[in-house]
């Protein structure tokens, strides 16, 4: 019992220090916690998930109503915008931007709206215990990057699967975080979900996410702010073939890139007035960008 108290102890001095300081504690603190609930959650789903349709995407919307709850402690406002977007389409490829492991954390606070979801992972991901194993027995699809074909071939049964479940399927194009987002803007695409898309004659579903103006890798810094995730028009496929890969690809890219440069100046706009606590690393950020 007095070992348990100990632990208890511990937990709380770890949360308030991480939660407090203004230092590289504070910042590693907050993504720690991060894998930590999402690994309770995890656990807990996991007698659920056996018993009851191991591999449906369902127990991935279940799990993101509890882990959207850790959005509350670190001070991220989440605003969905385009509902009216996701409604008009059932199977469908759904591209993002990505930025940060908490893009995951904003998709989450939506998975409910979403509906069924299946995200695409790197396979080293599965071996993050016990998020991974339990991840893919809710429906998340691992691939290896490395091995072009082979991923092809996995996401391709996956969409057969999916049809009658109208499953979504979720893919970050830019295939890699992209830590200067506000410098360079949204990366170059791979092609891989727009060749599903159009052999499979799914329409692609644009998700943007604003700028993670409060997080800084190279200072440590992570504030509080305001993220808007904005459902863009669904692009169809219809009519399209294998030559159509590219520009297709091209025009979901300037899409998404226009949308998210509007964001942008909407988000920061609001910085000085909503978190007056970000405004000077934000001054500094953009002076070098522009320098």
């Amino acid at each position: 019992m007095e070992l348990l108290k100990c632990l208890v102890a511990a937990v709380v001095i770890v949360i308030a220090c991480a939660f407090e300081s203004r230092d590289k504690f504070r910042y590693y603190g907050k993504f720690v916690l991060y894998g930590v609930w999402s690994s309770i959650v995890a656990v807990i789903m996991l007698p659920w998930i056996i018993l009851d349709s191991p591999g449906h995407v369902k127990h991935a919307r279940h799990a993101s109503i509890l882990l959207r709850l850790y959005t509350k402690l670190l001070g991220i406002e989440w605003e969905l915008r385009g509902v009216e977007q996701i409604e008009k389409v059932d199977a469908c490829v759904v591209v993002v931007n990505h930025q940060s492991i908490l893009d995951i954390l904003g998709l989450f606070n939506i998975w409910t709206t979403l509906g069924n979801l299946a995200a695409v992972a790197k396979n080293a991901l599965f071996w993050v215990i016990p998020f991974g194993p339990i991840a893919w027995l809710a429906g998340t699809v691992f691939i290896d990057r490395k091995n072009g074909k082979a991923s092809m071939e996995t996401l391709i049964t996956v969409v057969d699967k999916s049809r009658g479940q109208a499953t979504k399927l979720l893919i970050f194009p830019e295939g890699t975080r992209n830590k200067n987002i506000l410098s360079n803007g949204i990366q170059p695409f791979k092609k891989g979900a727009f060749k599903i898309a159009i052999d499979n004659r799914l329409p692609i579903l644009p998700l943007v996410f604003s700028p993670y103006y409060f997080i800084d890798e190279k200072t440590c810094f992570f504030g509080h702010g305001r993220v808007i995730i904005n459902a863009l028009e669904p692009i169809s496929t219809e009519n399209l073939g294998p030559l159509d890969v590219e520009e297709l690809t091209k025009k979901t890219h300037s899409v998404m890139q226009k949308e998210f440069e509007s964001l942008t100046k909407e988000v920061l706009s609001t910085v000085r007035q909503d978190y007056p606590a970000n405004v000077q690393w934000l001054q500094e950020h953009l002076k070098a960008r522009n320098s």
